[in-house]
């Protein structure tokens, strides 16, 4: 019977085995470093490319700062301005305020009645005068009260006085300047006390 020795083929074979994988793994190797080197020349080129991008912006903003800067004076005089209108305009409503009051009030009064004292506190009107009857102080009530200038017109009350021989009906009214009352006036302005109506007897007596 013919012996063979089979041990060189399989050393042969172990051997060849062992170079396939190395040549694998070189492949692999190869494969990898330039999968890296591609991956790196990509993010160099992005990386030159928004450098690019940010010198060009730099370029822009050092090229329009003047503009910026003019832009920022214009829009700080502006302020200025407009801030030197709402004192011009409060000044304004301060002056002519007491003006328009008073020319409504020379409106509303109507004849044969006279306002002898006038006096205005912390947005409340308080006004004292006569009339010959009480039928001129309920017009004089009404038109008040008609006025965009005035709310919450009240009747004090009235008397009877004389002066000269002449029987007058003194009263006494107060208001509240419009756009100036209080909370709490303001609140209740629904329910606004309708004006005293003046003593029948009084209007008899005169």
């Amino acid at each position: 019977m013919l012996e063979i020795n089979l041990l060189p083929l399989r050393e042969a074979r172990r051997r060849a085995g062992i170079r396939q994988q190395l040549m694998h793994l070189v492949f692999g190797l190869v494969v990898t470093g330039g999968a890296a080197v591609l991956v790196q020349l990509r993010l160099a080129a992005d990386v030159e490319l928004l450098q690019t991008r940010v010198a060009q912006m730099d370029h822009d903003i050092k090229q329009f700062q003047p503009q910026l800067d003019q832009v920022a004076k214009f829009r700080k005089r502006k302020g200025e301005l407009q801030k030197k209108i709402e004192v011009i305009d409060g000044l304004d409503k301060a002056r002519s305020g007491p003006v328009r009051v008073m020319h409504e009030l020379a409106t509303r009064t109507p004849e044969r009645l006279w306002i002898t004292k006038l006096e205005a506190k912390g947005g409340t009107l308080s006004m004292k005068g006569a009339s010959l009857d009480n039928e001129i102080v309920a017009v004089f009530l009404r038109d008040l009260e008609a006025s965009p200038y005035f709310e919450n017109v009240d009747l004090g009350g009235t008397k009877l006085g004389t002066k000269r021989d002449l029987k007058l009906v003194e009263f006494d009214i107060q208001a509240t300047l419009a756009g100036t009352q209080a909370p709490a006036a303001a609140a209740g302005k629904g329910n606004k006390p309708k004006a005293k109506a003046a003593p029948k007897a009084a209007a008899d007596e005169v």
